[in-house]
């Protein structure tokens, strides 16, 4: 599998130019048309030709809907001109705006040093620090124990400087890239254990780069990991440095930036959150309904049944880290679920699955039915399917959905779908671990609740235990996830980094709450977020609702009207009088387009087109009896 062609994408359309060139730039449905075209393997011309058509369509100015905007100052010690087109391409994948723009070559320090005033003042979301050993003074291995100890430090002196200076400057966030480790033994296989040698080097800067991350709270961007899978001896072209100082062979460029991409995507919450998988020939050889129980294919003994369990095991794996699986399948759903169920070498079983889809309908249908189940949208879902015409189907009829090309070779399921890197994370909380089990304890509800005489019986039945607290340390990071996952519900769709969200959690002025939900079914960890500042009206003292989200795993278990109650529980405490909210709409939180007006708010004003303001005055306020036991800290 050579990862320079993305081989998880299909191949580019065979009238990629002519319907590049009829595409109307400054139509509202351009950008959907550069998407389409970009989601597939691009050649450097093709993606240098859409990357300019979007600046021609004027989408970097203003994003549109549905689309994030996101700018990257490249800060690096070679030749970086390649990453505009390719890191817009990558973007555009993700519903990002991706503009790369490159600082002066080999003007790292000079840059860092006026970041407040120079290049990266440019009202930058992020600056990738992309230096490698040659900068950092590796290029050799040194026998000296004391001299390999002076250029740790050194090298270690250099980048803190460096990222220190940005970070202090109030510039972008850093993202630290990782040093590749050139392949230069001397003494072979002794070298991974002699203290000069390039493998140690390397492997203590790395650490050290891992470590400034979390002090500068930026990110770290993995280039060694990505060196180490194509194979440095690949990665590393000494004839390129010489004539063009190009820091890796120039076929990687798109893989580079894709990386770069997935991880931007992941700060921004464009990440994937559910596998789905179909059956037959997918995790397991041979059709269930023809071949029976017996005549599948799975686990030991046969290469065809080992290469399809090891796609369920990474299923399982990928499940314990937060990710939702489910099926899609055009199947008898009795004979469906036998393998589940019956099968002693199935990697999986019914209880991983969250929505078990196995009918005749088409398969699209069949995603949408899953994505409404689990309150998710349809770009959260990645399709795994072995038959080609479903594949080109669901892409036709669902763009959003992600569909990885398998090719014939089931034994590359696996590596294609890790390399794909569809579900990067830059956190991973104890909520993410429960996350897959909650969407099973969801099932579990609606079953009670179907069985209930009526809501209110269901919800009392639920035994809800509702936690209030203000941020905290141990919080920050599931903060920032929630406020920047979360679109669906979500009133204002503010985005918020974790150093802002701390910094937020130290205002003494700023109100925030993070509220956590417990029933008799399972933990659902945090599930909500509030973030309210002061606003002074004549004297009288008033909270403006910045920030309200929710996971949509919650709904209809009247967790808002709790979280009013208690914000106006502490508001009083403090003396303010009154709530202003906002909300701001957007393509995906039409479902709290009346939120406010549901909870008693009063409909002030429309501001900016759609956007609506409400205010409450709490001597007005009534709490409504509730289904839920309060636990309160803070």
């Amino acid at each position: 599998m050579d990862l320079a062609a993305l081989p998880w994408l299909p191949r580019p359309p065979a009238d990629f130019r002519s319907r590049l060139r009829e595409l109307d730039l400054r139509a509202p449905d351009a950008l959907p048309g550069l998407q389409e075209l970009a989601s597939t393997a691009l050649s450097p011309a093709q993606a240098r030709a859409v990357a300019t058509a979007l600046g021609a369509s004027g989408a970097t100015s203003i994003a549109p809907p549905g689309f994030t905007p996101v700018r990257v100052a490249v800060l690096g010690s070679a030749t970086l001109d390649f990453m505009p087109s390719e890191l817009t391409v990558a973007g555009l994948r993700r519903n990002l705006v991706a503009t790369a723009e490159v600082a002066p070559y080999d003007q790292v320090v000079q840059v860092a040093l006026n970041a407040s005033t120079g290049f990266l003042a440019a009202g930058f979301d992020f600056c990738l620090l992309a230096v490698d050993n040659r900068w950092l003074g590796l290029q050799l291995p040194v026998p000296d124990l004391e001299d390999a100890e002076r250029l740790v430090a050194q090298a270690c002196a250099k980048l803190q400087m460096v990222s220190q200076a940005i970070a202090e400057a109030g510039g972008p966030r850093l993202i630290l890239s990782t040093i590749p480790q050139p392949p230069l033994p001397v003494l072979g296989s002794y070298d991974c254990g002699m203290p000069g040698s390039m493998a140690s080097l390397v492997a203590r800067i790395n650490a050290y780069i891992v470590d400034l991350a979390r002090v500068t709270k930026g990110y770290v961007f993995d280039v060694a990991g990505l060196a180490n899978e194509i194979g440095t001896q690949r990665w590393f072209d000494e004839a390129q440095w010489n004539l063009y100082k190009l820091p890796f062979a120039h076929e990687f460029n798109a893989i580079y930036a894709e990386r770069l991409a997935n991880l931007v995507g992941a700060i921004k919450g464009k990440s994937r959150k559910c596998l789905v998988l179909d059956l037959d020939n997918t995790l397991w050889a041979g059709v269930i309904g023809d071949d029976g129980l017996e005549g599948i294919k799975i686990g030991q003994g046969s290469a065809e049944g080992e290469a399809h369990l090891a796609l369920q095991r990474y299923a399982s794996m990928v499940r314990q880290h937060g990710i939702v699986l489910a099926v899609c399948s055009k199947n008898d759903e009795e004979n469906a679920l036998l393998p589940f169920r019956h099968h002693p070498d199935m990697g999986l079983r019914e209880s991983d699955i969250a929505v078990f889809q196995a009918n005749w309908t088409d398969k699209a249908s069949n995603l949408r039915a899953i994505a409404d189940a689990l309150n998710l949208g349809l770009d959260s879902l990645v399709f795994v399917d072995d038959n080609p015409a479903e594949r080109a189907h669901v892409r036709a009829a669902l763009p959003g959905v992600a569909v990885p090309e398998l090719g014939s070779e089931p034994s590359d399921y696996v590596r294609l779908l890790a390399s794909a890197r569809y579900f990067e994370s830059v956190v991973f909380s104890s909520e993410d671990r429960a996350r897959a089990q909650s969407y099973a304890d969801e099932q579990q509800r609606i079953t009670v609740m179907k069985a209930s005489g009526s809501v209110a019986e269901y919800l009392t039945s639920l035994g809800m235990v509702i936690g209030f607290a203000p941020f905290d340390h141990l919080g920050i990071a599931r903060v920032a996830q929630l406020i920047n996952k979360s679109n669906q519900f979500n009133l204002t769709t503010r985005r918020y980094t974790e150093a802002e969200v701390s910094q937020l959690a130290q205002d003494p002025a700023v109100f925030t709450l993070q509220v956590r939900l417990r029933d008799s079914f399972g933990d659902s960890g945090m599930i909500a977020v509030v973030i309210a500042r002061p606003l002074d009206e004549d004297g009288v003292q008033l909270w403006s609702l910045d920030t309200w989200l929710m996971s949509c795993r919650v709904l209809g278990r009247r967790v808002e009207e709790a979280m009013l109650r208690e914000i106006v529980r502490r508001a009083e405490a403090v003396g303010v009088r009154g709530l202003i909210g906002h909300y701001i709409p957007t393509p995906k939180n039409g479902m709290v387009a009346e939120h406010y007006d549901r909870l008693g708010f009063e409909r002030v004003t429309s501001v900016a087109g759609s956007d609506k303001i409400y205010r409450l005055d709490l001597e007005r306020y009534r709490a409504a009896n509730l289904p839920f036991t309060v636990e309160r800290t803070g």
